[in-house]
């Protein structure tokens, strides 16, 4: 008997605790719209305005179907089939704002969204989709005057063929044939390339906007393949820069002086980039800091005093993370360099993490303080 009501209260406590929890999630409202960065006329995936994500793929023979999102494919969600082959599954909880990668793993295979537009990640095509952010409106496509962003193809002898760039013009630029502009040569991710900062940052976009805002001096922006593909997911530790900081500066900056109307010196050029792309700042600024007068570090690691001391100093050097990353050691450093009579400055993009949210932030803090007289 002792045993039994035991069991009965234990099932109480299971059962009030289970509506509880049930009770403390608010439902999930039922106004989804297709993803803005969805295939031309495809209803899903769908995102709602609690930034939930739904997706429904058409799979009549297949027996599992799942939805993994994030740089990897990381994490999951598993979606359930519905008597005319459609499956169909909604996230777990809300996603951070901006953009993300995802693929579909189909009885063990994985595959694009037919339903999403693709973006070169994790070394590979990816399916984008965009949860809708409160502050959205820096990248939004405006009616201000626009740049350009042109691809060029520039020697490189050091690897025996042409490699591929692409450089960000500001609005202007082939009107006032006089006029020379400061560079910042902006570098991607691991396991992303060249397009990245125009297609999944909107880089292009914040610049016109700021630039049309009146917030910052327009200046050229520079994207290129960073020579990281080659290097597998786990052994960052086996990347060498030394490729890469030869094709970067003695083959594509001379490219882009004798080929864009730039301002050839140190004080004018910077070099920032993301993740890897910091990795790779860091290591060649250091390098050669006679050629670099900005650094930023975007999610890609921190400048000591000691890294810094001796050599040319820096105009600026930017730190930027997302607030589930390592905000206090960013701005720790920042405040180290300061202290050590550098211009440093941090940045932590509130309620994000290791994503374009923060990177497309991260760009719009950084950019009104570069080149500044």
């Amino acid at each position: 008997m002792i045993r039994h009501a035991v069991a009965i209260l234990f099932a109480v406590a299971l059962t009030t605790a289970t509506c509880l929890a049930q009770a403390s999630q608010p439902a999930i409202a039922e106004d989804f719209k297709p993803s803005t960065l969805n295939q031309p006329g495809q209803e899903y995936p769908q995102v709602n305005s609690q930034g939930y994500a739904r997706f429904r793929i058409h799979a009549p023979k297949a027996d599992s179907v799942r939805v993994s999102l994030g740089l990897g494919g990381r994490g999951g969600t598993i979606l359930t089939k519905d008597a005319n082959g459609y499956w169909t599954g909604t996230t777990a909880g809300p996603l951070d704002e901006g953009f993300h990668y995802y693929n579909v793993t189909i009885d063990g295979g994985k595959f694009n969204d037919p339903g999403a537009r693709n973006y070169y990640g994790s070394v590979r095509w990816e399916s984008g989709i965009e949860i809708p952010a409160h502050d959205q409106d820096f990248y939004a496509l405006r009616d201000v005057p626009h740049g350009h962003v042109q691809q060029v193809l520039f020697p490189s002898k050091s690897t025996g063929t042409s490699r591929r760039a692409f450089v960000y013009t500001p609005p202007g630029y082939e009107k006032e044939h006089s006029k020379k502009y400061p560079v910042l040569y902006l570098q991607h991710g691991w396991g992303e390339d060249e397009t990245a900062w125009s297609n999944q940052g909107h880089a292009n976009l914040i610049m016109d906007n700021l630039i049309a805002e009146g917030k910052i001096k327009p200046f050229i922006i520079v994207m290129t393949y960073g020579m990281t593909n080659e290097v597998k997911w786990g052994r960052i530790r086996d990347f060498k820069i030394d490729p890469f900081q030869t094709v970067l500066t003695e083959e594509l900056i001379p490219y882009v002086d004798t080929h864009f109307r730039t301002l050839p010196n140190r004080d004018n050029r910077a070099m920032a980039g993301l993740s890897m792309g910091g990795m790779e700042t860091k290591m060649i600024t250091l390098n050669k800091p006679d050629i670099f007068g900005y650094y930023g570090l975007l999610s890609g690691g921190l400048y000591t005093p000691d890294d810094l001391n001796g050599k040319a100093k820096p105009k600026l050097v930017f730190l930027s993370c997302g607030s589930k990353e390592r905000p206090d050691g960013v701005k720790k450093a920042a405040a180290d360099l300061k202290a050590s009579g550098y211009n440093a400055v941090s940045y932590v993009s509130e309620g994000t993490a290791h994503e374009f949210q923060t990177w497309r932030r991260s760009l719009h803090e950084l950019a009104p303080l570069l080149f500044k007289n």
